[in-house]
């Protein structure tokens, strides 16, 4: 009966070493959240602010700028990132399709910002996956935001 005992906690002992070991790796191996990778808020901030001026420079797409709080639309579009990219932020704007109805959006357009955004972060050296994955996590608003 006593071997019994000594193998039920030999088993156990061995089940939570083994659980705590991969528990270790899996965290020493875990990767930080992109929000992390791209710099936190002061990095995003910085991408945002480059990219509102290109986007305000851009004569294919600025016409749907000209009449934007663009504070607002700033401090909108740090925490949209923010939060798609796995950050403390919550977006509390309009849904895509919301802010965007009736502007007439074509592929062209959505195109046209997708360059002067993937141009600015090019300008910060954003690293390939970390670009890779802030325009998936971006893109699929495309269909709530090209009409045309």
């Amino acid at each position: 009966m006593q071997w019994k005992r000594r193998l039920a906690i030999g088993v156990l002992s061995l089940g939570i070493l083994v659980g705590c070991a991969t528990t270790g790796e899996q965290m020493a191996t875990k990767e930080k959240s992109l929000y992390d990778r791209l710099g936190g808020k002061p990095a995003i901030t910085a991408v945002v602010d480059d990219f509102v001026a290109r986007v305000a420079a851009d004569r294919r797409i600025n016409r749907f700028f000209a009449n934007t709080d663009v504070p607002s639309f700033k401090a909108k579009l740090v925490d949209q990132i923010c939060e798609a990219s796995g950050g403390p932020c919550k977006y509390t704007g309009k849904d895509m399709k919301a802010a965007h109805a009736g502007m007439g959006i074509t592929d062209a357009d959505f195109n046209a910002l997708v360059e002067d955004l993937v141009a600015t972060l090019d300008k910060f050296k954003v690293p390939e996956k970390e670009k890779g994955e802030l325009l998936g996590a971006l893109g699929p608003m495309k269909k709530d935001i090209v009409t045309r």
